[in-house]
């Protein structure tokens, strides 16, 4: 493992300030070669990304490339757009302002710091650190601990093409994070659950450090009658159980119209042999629980409602099967915070109103998918709940879209990235008022005996 010293953080920021202060990182030529590098280190590595997530999750090759890898994807967006969004752009100005001229300069903000999580080790440290080369800015990265194995690679990728005193890399467990915490950084992206969130917004508010927070939260999915059972149940199976259910966005619970309530549980259940076998843990498609600790939560699940499908567990290979429960309370622990592993509830309703008055009594989620060819259904449910995106009659897709903002909001979030967006979370806007000498109006100037009926008609 490679590790950098904890001694010597503050020494590294700043070597990264003095780099920043050189102007260099702000050149766009500079920038777009970081990326091309960034983007051929991961090509080179592809084995040993593959290899380490095998590791830690028994993540599918497939999978690795589908929700890792195909970071390269976002990285091409960037680099086709990143000219026109670098460059100052013109604001209108009122009449009264004739003589002047306006303009928005995007800047870099300077040192910043990124945390990822370990559900997606890889892609969600290296997404937002795209961002954060392409707007101009020295970034610290600090990969999960948890996955270890991907923390290593990311390490030795980023040692070897890049100088620390641009892009460094910090390995290390709660130490480590509280180190860095208590250094001042230019902006702070922390990708993780809520409770840490808290912990990096407080820790960031010492030094009034901005902050992205990508957290996550119980995201519901609402079946309606008017579908494509066949497409929504393969859409819904794969969407929770990719990685196991250890995605921010997988769908965490269902709303399922009572009138086709059967035939979706029927379809889950062939979808799921279609996708793993007979035997999930024999599938070479299916992955693991990170950790012993995540494994025993997810376990006390199962205790919850009634399993109709799966239930099965193997805590030497920290496997939960597949698994579907039904007759669930909403006191139930299951339902009291994210499940993050591959336990899906089903909670069924009459009228969508139901529904809704659900959604809307709890936190505000991550994402909210929806199930349904009715154009007025999908117009209420966008019209009456709120959450950080909304995907219709899929699940997961909309992460992958570079043109789509992701992020969270209230407990789910703060702020926002992908494409143009993280471009803009690691920029700040700097106005820019410019006034001409051709001449000067006085009405502005003292004194100002007299002026006021014609300050009150300019201004009125």
């Amino acid at each position: 493992m490679i590790t950098t010293e904890l001694s010597n953080v503050g020494e590294i920021i700043q070597n990264q300030r003095e780099v920043f202060q050189t102007g260099k990182t702000k050149d766009i030529t500079f920038r777009i070669e970081q990326l091309k590098i960034l983007k051929q280190a991961i090509i080179e590595h592809e084995q040993a990304i593959v290899e380490a997530l095998q590791a830690d999750l028994h993540k599918p090759e497939v999978e690795t490339y589908i929700t890792e890898i195909s970071v390269v994807k976002e990285i091409d967006y960037v680099i086709k757009h990143l000219q026109n969004w670098s460059k100052p752009k013109k604001a209108s100005v009122s009449w009264d302002f004739f003589s002047y001229s306006a303009r928005i300069y995007p800047e870099p903000l300077g040192v910043v710091l990124i945390i990822g999580p370990w559900n997606y080790p890889f892609q969600l440290i290296i997404s937002p650190l795209v961002g954060a080369i392409a707007a101009g800015n020295c970034a610290i990265i600090k990969p999960s601990e948890i996955a270890s194995h991907t923390s290593d690679v990311i390490a030795k990728i980023i040692t070897k093409h890049f100088d620390p005193a641009y892009i460094a890399v910090i390995e290390g467990g709660v130490e480590a994070s509280q180190k860095l915490l208590a250094e001042k950084f230019d902006h702070i992206f922390f990708t993780g659950g809520t409770a840490v969130g808290k912990i990096v917004m407080a820790a960031a508010a010492k030094y009034l450090t901005p902050v992205t927070l990508e957290l996550g939260g119980k995201s519901p999915c609402i079946v309606d009658t008017e579908i494509n059972i066949e497409h929504t149940v393969r859409r819904i199976t794969w969407g929770k159980f990719i990685n196991a259910g250890q995605t921010c966005i997988a769908p965490d619970y269902l709303l399922v119209n009572k009138k086709i309530k059967k035939d979706l549980i029927d379809g889950l259940e062939k979808s799921l042999k279609e996708f793993y076998g007979n035997n999930p843990i024999n599938s070479p498609d299916y992955a693991r629980i990170i950790s012993q600790k995540h494994f025993d939560r997810l376990v006390n699940f199962l205790k919850d409602g009634e399993v109709i499908i799966g239930g099965e567990n193997q805590p030497s290979e920290r496997y939960i099967a597949p698994t579907v429960i039904d007759n669930v309370s909403l006191e139930d622990s299951v339902m009291q915070e994210e499940i993050f592993g591959p336990i899906l509830p089903i909670i069924e309703y009459t009228d969508i109103a139901e529904a809704i008055a659900l959604i809307t009594s709890r936190p505000k989620p991550l994402a909210l998918y929806l199930f349904s060819q009715d154009k007025n259904l999908q117009k209420r449910v966008l019209q009456e709940t709120s959450s950080g995106g909304v995907c219709i009659n899929d699940t997961v897709m909309q992460v992958g879209v570079s043109s789509l903002p992701f992020g969270g909001v209230g407990d789910s979030g703060i702020g926002n990235y992908h494409g143009k967006a993280s471009f803009d979370t690691f920029s700040h806007n700097k106005s820019v008022l410019q006034n001409s000498f051709w001449f000067d109006l006085k009405w502005r100037y003292a004194p100002y005996e007299g002026k006021l009926p014609l300050i009150k008609k300019l201004l009125g």
